[in-house]
């Protein structure tokens, strides 16, 4: 009896070991979706939509300066104009210790702390397409370092005036 034992024991521990082995070749995929769906009658979103998640301004060690950034925009008001503004004001790069400040703008309009108009209504109610480029002044001899920003820009509705 005891030589039966002896034997099955290890039978049963070779047989429950292979099942968890079958067990471990599971996997599993997160899938995270998202869908961002504008209102007919206002929009302003970047054709890429993901434009401003990571952007690199390249540095050119023949110039000194560094790369801009630009996206096209759609764009939309049934019943006005555009207007935008950086909130908080103007952006600039920075290491921590120094400085490069940047220049935002929009459908040519250079964007400040302040509501600036950037599409008219004629322009905007049937929609059309705009341009935000990114610009960086030319950083100070001498400095270097990693340097980041984040920064937002606002678009508001702004009503169309009735005479």
């Amino acid at each position: 009896m005891l030589k039966k034992t002896a034997f099955v024991l290890p039978l049963m521990a070779l047989a429950f070991g292979s099942s968890s082995v079958f067990a471990a070749g599971e996997a599993s995929s997160i899938i995270n979706i998202k869908a961002t769906i504008p209102t007919q009658q206002f929009h302003a979103q970047p054709v890429d939509p993901n434009w401003g998640r990571d952007e690199t301004m390249n540095y050119n060690t023949v110039t000194g300066d560094l790369s801009s950034l630009r996206a096209t925009y759609n764009v939309k008001n049934t019943d006005g104009s555009i207007k935008a503004y950086i909130e908080g004001g103007p952006a600039s790069l920075t290491n921590g210790t120094d400085s490069i400040a940047l220049t935002t703008t929009f459908n040519n309009v250079t964007l400040t702390g302040s509501p600036l108009e950037v599409v008219d209504d004629p322009s905007s109610t049937p929609g059309t397409q705009a341009d935000m480029v990114v610009t960086a002044a030319k950083p100070a001899a001498g400095i270097a370092g990693l340097f980041t920003t984040s920064y937002t820009v606002v678009f508001d509705h702004e009503p169309r005036v009735t005479p």
